[in-house]
């Protein structure tokens, strides 16, 4: 019981500090770097210790400084216990989502079963879709109540984007589902050691899943809601300070997490190509079965964030390369594209299935 409470304990510090305490600072620093290098400019390159800059990374810690020591302003008119609570409502979701996506397989070490998720759920994708819609309220609330003409605007804009796309990106998953029969994210990550990959059974369904995700984390070129040009900063423009920062940082998070569920679903989840977990541990037997399984563990885990940096790092192409779709525009392409296409991948697969049984 004690063993099985410190592994979980193990795999929560983890998941945080790999999200949290790495991606979320160093992605701000990518967002700008990735951007100089695109647009031929030096990027964040003044902060610096003693004369060094180590190629701008200083940044990150003076950001931190900033956000710790900026005041905390609230509008007069505002809702101060909503304006408080809507940034860490918009935080957590990004975090929770976490808790059933699997970074890795099974693994026997020591005569100890270890299974590389937090909680190995069911209905995993259920969760990850209910948690992140938990999201939207925090953006909405965020808007409403700082009295801002501005940020309520950016805030419908967020509450109809939403909802228009997380239908579409909730049948996009279907045909995953039914090529897999299962929900289980552990399940659907295993399945595809043999190489029947989510982006070879479900090309389309991929596409349109990555695309829905880009537009509900409200990212270029679905930034309606914030829209600086337009809004201001929509429906964080009346924040400052750490809750500013935590908007700042659920946008980078949730990143990570579209990165870390396109894994799972379509490439490959842990597994290396044409290299089974079996034929993998067996390279190290020599060690022993238990530093064999160690080893190939690390390997897995080594091996699904580099698909999540790479699928970050696609993120970061598109937000720096296509301009900013008009709000119609948006919802055109969530309701008469991706819909009846989502629906129409649903039918094709079900035929599909039906004639290979």
């Amino acid at each position: 019981m004690w063993i099985d409470l410190a592994i979980t304990l193990a795999k929560i510090v983890f998941i945080l500090a790999v999200t949290v305490g790495f991606f979320a600072p160093i992605l701000t620093w990518v967002e700008r770097k990735q951007s100089a290098i695109m647009q031929d400019r030096i990027g964040a390159n003044r902060a610096d210790i003693m004369g060094f800059t180590a190629l701008g990374l200083f940044h990150i810690m003076a950001d931190g400084l900033k956000m710790f020591t900026k005041e905390d302003f609230i509008p007069q008119g505002a809702n101060k216990v909503l304006h408080t609570l809507s940034p860490i409502i918009a935080l957590i979701p990004a975090l929770l989502t976490f808790a059933v996506v699997p970074f890795g397989g099974q693994y026997e070490i020591w005569g100890q079963k270890v299974n590389l998720v937090i909680s190995d759920l069911d209905v995993g994708l259920l969760f990850v879709f209910a948690i992140a819609s938990i999201a939207t309220y925090g953006y909405v609330v965020a808007g409403w109540s700082s009295n801002n003409n501005w940020s309520l605007l950016g805030s419908m804009r967020t509450a109809s984007q939403m909802i228009s796309y997380e239908v579409s990106m909730g049948l996009t998953i279907i045909g995953v589902l039914m090529v897999y029969g299962s929900m289980k994210l552990t399940d659907i990550g295993a399945a595809q050691e043999s190489g029947y990959w989510g982006i070879f059974l479900q090309p389309l369904g991929f596409l349109m899943f990555f695309t829905a995700s880009i537009a509900e984390n409200k990212r270029i070129p679905f930034d309606a809601p914030e829209a600086e040009s337009e809004l201001v900063a929509g429906y964080f423009t009346e924040y400052s300070g750490l809750k500013f920062g935590m908007f700042f940082m659920a946008e980078f998070i949730e990143m990570v997490t579209i990165g870390a569920i396109i894994t799972v679903l379509f490439f490959g989840a842990w597994h290396i190509p044409f290299l089974s977990t079996a034929t993998l541990i067996s390279m190290f037997d020599f060690l022993g079965d238990s530093f064999a399984n160690l080893i190939v563990m690390l390997i897995h885990v080594g091996v699904f964030f580099a698909k999540v940096t790479f699928f970050i790092f696609v993120q970061m192409i598109i937000r720096w390369t296509l301009p900013r779709f008009r709000y119609d525009q948006i919802m055109k392409l969530g309701w008469k594209i991706l819909l009846p296409l989502s629906l129409a991948n649903v039918v094709v697969t079900g035929i599909i299935i039906l004639a290979l049984e």
